[in-house]
């Protein structure tokens, strides 16, 4: 992959369940686990009514270098917007040089 096609600054969260010290309530929150360079392309309409057969609502690819242990439970947050994260794949070659990150928008709740 080439590093110039990084262009775009993203974070990548995690859920975690948080005790809140005065309730004692467990609530949901989402944590930052790292600040990644990445390649945000909003799909085109064709490839949008094509992965809407197939993955319901995935309006955005989002490309980053191989990190391990990514999987649907995390979301990106690009320019203050939430991106679900519907799949992860690979890429084709080694498996290991890129990974292409189908999402959607909206708040997710985990």
């Amino acid at each position: 992959m080439q590093a110039g096609k990084l262009r775009h600054r993203v974070r990548l969260q995690q859920k975690v369940s948080q005790q809140d010290p005065v309730t004692g309530a467990v609530e949901p929150s989402w944590l930052d686990v790292a600040t990644l360079w990445a390649e945000v392309s909003p799909l085109s309409v064709r490839e949008f009514i094509a992965a809407q057969a197939g993955q319901g609502e995935v309006t955005t690819r989002i490309k980053i270098r191989y990190r391990p242990g990514i999987t649907r439970h995390h979301r990106i947050l690009y320019r203050e917007q939430i991106f679900n994260i519907e799949g992860v794949l690979p890429d084709p070659k080694s498996g290991r040089e890129y990974l292409t990150l189908p999402c959607s928008e909206g708040v997710n709740d985990g």
